[in-house]
């Protein structure tokens, strides 16, 4: 599923592009373009797996580094680890830059007036924030409650977060997982984030309420995120006027992939990672994040209920495309497929996954076949 996601976005970014005569552009990241960014994240993440268990198991003593770091890539980095990480890196990074392409041709695909203006919902979103608050805009709301101030930059870091944590945390789902599948499982779930939402972007375009709105987010303090804000009005105007400029518009409100991926973020990782701190950690980052989208004036309310459904369904859909099973008893997590599992290695109950602990099924119907009973009783 998770190639098959990837080839999808990137012939529907090839077919689009085709057919409104702009060209594909690879969006810069916070690591620079592709070339660099993709074997920066491998190398990355190949260093930050085997420099801590080298150190860890020669006990900080220089002259066994060399002998444990063959132990650890022997042990860690197997045929099935390099696939995973190849094969998620590379759809991830396929999806999201079709992502950015879909998204910046979403002006000159979805328009009105036989095509000379885009078409916006912006003015109905708006209308339904207002009658679920009861004539109140949501901004005026959440500037009344924070204030402007200090919450504004507090807020704002948190939102800034999401850039480099989203290359991030694929990376660490790949390398760190234990369980295999728990990485695939991460991987499928977030290019189905970015596949859903570019679908939703496009079933109902708007600018976002900090653009149609801007006089409402006036108050604010300045921070990183109006900067940017400011940034991505300029170029989707440049745009406009230029389609062939180098660069891409990045401006779309419906629905919020902040709150899609955060979530979806958030519930993987209350099925895959054992320590609790990490896990409400996430929680409270999705919670912040889904605030500050509001607080800024990214998204209408409606976005955010969008882009939380998204991440349920695409949590849910990732865990099915990978074999996950979902236990009854809140203390057990899922694990991959159990009939796949060697008897042997389940019998031995080592951990699994992030944390995941397996129960010795195994060793109990062993005991049960060989156990003694009286005579006529049953077995």
């Amino acid at each position: 599923m998770v190639v098959g996601v990837a080839i999808t976005m990137s012939l529907l970014a090839y077919a689009c592009s085709r057919w409104i005569g702009l060209p594909l552009r690879d969006p810069d990241g916070f690591l620079g373009p592709a070339y660099l960014r993709l074997p920066l994240l491998c190398g990355a993440a190949f260093l930050v797996d085997l420099v801590p268990r080298t150190l860890w198991r020669s006990h900080g003593v220089p002259t066994h580094f060399r002998r444990e770091a063959i132990i650890v890539v022997k042990e860690h980095w197997t045929r099935e680890r390099i696939v995973l990480v190849v094969v998620g890196l590379l759809s991830f990074y396929f999806t999201y830059v079709s992502y950015r392409n879909l998204k910046n041709f979403l002006p000159f695909v979805r328009t009105t007036d036989h095509g000379r203006r885009p078409l916006l919902f912006d003015d109905q979103l708006h209308a339904l924030d207002r009658w679920l608050l009861f004539g109140h805009d949501p901004a005026h709301v959440l500037h009344s409650l924070l204030g402007t101030g200090i919450a504004a930059h507090v807020l704002a870091y948190d939102y800034l977060l999401f850039l480099p944590l989203v290359p991030v945390t694929v990376t660490a789902w790949l390398v760190w997982s234990k369980n295999i599948s728990f990485g695939y499982w991460y991987v499928t779930s977030d290019v189905l984030c970015w596949a859903l939402g570019t679908a939703s972007y496009y079933v109902l375009p708007t600018l976002g309420p900090a653009f149609a709105f801007p006089w409402l987010y006036t108050d604010v303090s300045k921070t990183g995120v109006t900067s940017l804000e400011d940034a991505l009005f300029y170029g989707r105007i440049n745009l406009h006027v230029d389609p062939y400029l180098h660069g891409v518009q990045s401006v779309a409100a419906f629905a919020s992939l902040h709150v899609a991926i955060t979530l979806m973020m958030a519930l993987v990782g209350q099925y895959t990672i054992r320590r609790k701190p990490i896990r409400i950690t996430l929680w409270v980052y999705c919670a912040v994040t889904t605030v500050s989208t509001t607080y800024f004036g990214w998204h209408y309310l409606a976005d955010d209920v969008a882009g939380a459904l998204i991440g349920v369904v695409s949590f849910y859909v990732g865990a099915r495309a990978t074999g996950q099973t979902f236990s009854r008893d809140k203390r057990d997590l899922p694990t991959s497929a159990p009939r796949r599992r060697p008897a042997a290695e389940t019998c031995r109950g080592s951990s699994d996954g992030l944390g995941v602990r397996v129960r010795p099924v195994a060793l109990d119907l062993h005991r049960a076949r060989t156990s003694t009973t009286p005579k006529g009783q049953p077995t």
